[in-house]
């Protein structure tokens, strides 16, 4: 099981990622763009992802995964945090930092 607070630690150990609250919840930023929200709870996590990859983690795992409310028509996708894999879940995390990053910064990185 991953925490609340070693996903926050995954995701702001990300280059220029940043916290800020927002709607009562944590969001985390990459140059002011949302790539992560922590529910309040600390239970469950919103991943920025594409359709398709939102639609193969649902298939596959559908106790884990699921559409996230408002933002899910985007390919936003809710995670228990209670179920899903570790490794998984920090795969997740930078790829929907790597989503929202701007070119350079990605190119800055994966250098």
């Amino acid at each position: 099981m991953i925490t609340a607070a070693k996903l926050r630690k995954t995701a702001l150990a990300l280059p220029e990622a940043e916290e800020r609250e927002t709607w009562g919840e944590a969001t985390f930023r990459v140059r002011d763009r949302i790539f992560m929200i922590l529910a309040s709870n600390g239970k469950t996590v919103a991943v920025k992802a594409t359709l398709e990859d939102q639609a193969a983690l649902i298939t596959a795992d559908p106790g884990t995964f699921s559409v996230a409310s408002y933002v899910g028509r985007f390919g936003w996708t809710r995670v228990q945090l209670a179920t899903v894999d570790p490794d998984e879940m920090r795969e997740l995390v930078t790829d929907a930092w790597r989503a929202t990053a701007p070119k350079r910064l990605l190119a800055s990185y994966d250098a």
